[in-house]
């Protein structure tokens, strides 16, 4: 991009009903070191309860706003991306809060790349006494260099695009993992995919099991969603989930070691809930199966 005009950027952040994290990501959307000129901000609200002018009124002039009425945060940021102005794409989350630089990396890093994903921080409300849900989530969530460089995928609140790639990609689905569905479409069209670890955007804990739970039973039925259609799919689900609780022996050391927790007790409490949410997953196989009507 050096020595051409600075292209133009469509922020997308899809919401629902959570209009006080809204106006946290905007106001970090409105701190980017990217020129104020040469990007805007679309808030593509999925026709949450309070109301488009409680939406707008929320937003302040910050953004310009698209309500689509189809549920699903796919389809919120596919119809963000029809109202999009911009030659670039960069999608986050209403409860994310970018990095200043987080525009400047990651468009930065497309003269490389066709889709890039940025990296990924866990926020607690209280770093120096995380709960213990909050501190499995700082050494286990959102580990998306990781995603990125074995996986195949980025997660969908810090991933950059053209509007081109997209539109050769395709929207967003929904009842899949749409990251991960989205990326191996991307990359099936021999589109290259890369790591940006300086466009960084902050995402949230959850705080408690009920909310980690709530978060994990989307994504097992989701992730199995990706396996429609295919042979001996609920063998080959029941086979994994049945190894999870050996996982968490694998992940163990991973657990006591990280250097993201400050004292012993937040990693043992840490470890705790990687062996509980492990054995849950097991067990929430099969209700997976049962809902799906494989089994």
């Amino acid at each position: 991009m050096a020595g051409g005009p600075r292209p133009k950027v469509s922020v997308i952040v899809p919401h629902y009903r959570d209009l006080a994290r809204l106006d946290r990501c905007l106001a970090a959307l409105g701190a980017q070191t990217y020129p104020k000129d040469d990007f805007e901000v679309v808030v593509a609200d999925n026709a949450s309860p309070e109301g488009e002018a409680a939406v707008a009124a929320a937003i302040a002039g910050r953004a310009r706003l698209v309500t689509v009425a189809d549920k699903g945060a796919g389809l919120a940021r596919n119809g963000g991306v029809v109202a999009a102005r911009g030659e670039l794409l960069a999608f986050t989350d209403a409860d994310c809060l970018p990095d200043p630089a987080w525009l400047a990396a990651g468009t930065a890093a497309l003269s490389g790349a066709d889709v890039v994903g940025g990296r990924m921080q866990v926020l607690v409300d209280d770093p120096a006494a995380p709960t213990p849900v909050e501190a499995f989530e700082v050494v286990f969530a959102f580990d998306n260099e990781h995603y990125v460089k074995r996986l195949g995928f980025t997660v969908t609140a810090n991933l950059f695009c053209s509007k081109a790639v997209f539109g050769q990609v395709g929207g967003f689905r929904i009842g899949v993992s749409e990251d991960l569905e989205w990326s191996r479409r991307a990359t099936a069209a021999g589109l290259r995919l890369a790591y940006a670890p300086d466009a960084l955007v902050g995402h949230p804990a959850r705080r408690t099991w009920a909310e980690l739970i709530a978060k994990w039973q989307r994504i097992n039925s989701e992730t199995y969603g990706l396996s429609a259609g295919r042979p001996v799919r609920a063998l080959r689900w029941l086979v994994r989930s049945g190894l999870m609780p050996l996982s968490a022996v694998a992940h163990t050391p991973r657990a006591l070691g990280s250097r993201k927790l400050a004292t012993a007790g937040q990693r043992w409490a840490a470890l705790g809930v990687l062996y509980r949410h492990r054995f849950w997953r097991m067990v929430d196989a099969v209700r997976v199966l049962t809902t799906s009507g494989d089994a």
